[in-house]
């Protein structure tokens, strides 16, 4: 896994066309447009993680983990978590330092960069970095998303599956097929999992994830260019008072066979 395997981003303003999920591609990088977003988005393949040899591991961990991050790769002892665990790590470290690079002229390392996570409180587990930016993280099946910028980012990815009928009850239940809006009314025909991933993304975005209840995130419209809408409840208030009056865009659409959401200033 080197620079030699990023790739830029295709000029356009559609987010979808700007993310690549392939299995067979380590890793991909791209500068997120347009160029006012100043975001950067690492993607990993866990899949590809997957079929390497316990020495190809073994390597990756020696160039690109930190002494603390190498301790608690170790402790992790079901394989699949220590794939998903090295695949973020490889996705936060490679997109901050593309972002050094294209925003401050500054060539670090990723395997300088150190991740770290929030300890305590409702922000617990939330992924920060030694580096004056903002990350956001996601897995899904066989991919790793990050993606760094100046502000908060939520960010949320999942395949494209069924989702538990009571669930999916309760999600429907949020949304008019006949409503006054056209934007409501396309809310209505979104799938609801990619609706799941709107609301993530946002508690992802306050720090808290599930943590706070994701019914506190009423989803209220999706544009054709897909932003979507939302209002903050009266718990996710509590918790994050500034949400009812600076609620950062949002962005959802579907990417090779996943939904994604994409939550920042």
């Amino acid at each position: 896994m080197s620079r030699a395997e990023t790739a830029a981003a295709p000029e356009t303003d559609d987010l979808a066309g700007q993310v690549v999920l392939d299995v067979a591609r380590p890793l991909r990088v791209s500068h997120l447009t347009p160029a006012s977003r100043r975001l950067t988005l690492a993607v990993v393949s866990i899949g590809w993680l997957r079929g390497r040899s316990p020495q190809t591991l073994a390597a990756l961990r020696a160039r690109y983990l930190t002494p603390a991050e190498a301790e608690r790769a170790f402790a992790l002892h079901s394989p699949r978590r220590r794939h998903e665990w090295l695949a973020g790590r490889l996705a936060l470290k490679h997109a901050v330092s593309a972002y050094g690079r294209r925003h401050w002229d500054l060539d670090r390392e990723p395997g300088t960069i150190e991740v770290r996570t929030v300890t305590g409180g409702l922000q617990a587990g939330r992924p920060v970095v030694d580096a004056p930016v903002e990350v956001g993280l996601t897995h899904s099946g066989d991919f790793a998303v990050a993606v760094c910028g100046p502000h908060a980012i939520g960010v949320d990815l999942e395949h494209d599956r069924p989702m538990p009928p009571t669930l999916a009850r309760l999600l429907d239940q949020e949304c008019d097929p006949r409503a006054p809006t056209p934007d409501a009314r396309r809310l209505a025909a979104m799938p609801a999992a990619l609706r799941w991933t709107c609301k993530e993304a946002v508690l992802k975005y306050y720090g808290f994830g599930l943590r706070v209840d994701a019914r506190e995130v009423a989803l209220t419209g999706w544009l054709p260019d897909g932003r979507f809408t939302w209002r903050p409840g009266g718990g996710l208030l509590r918790h994050a008072p500034t949400a009812e009056t600076r609620r950062p865009t949002g962005w959802a659409g579907a990417v090779h066979g996943h939904h994604l959401a994409l939550v920042g200033r």
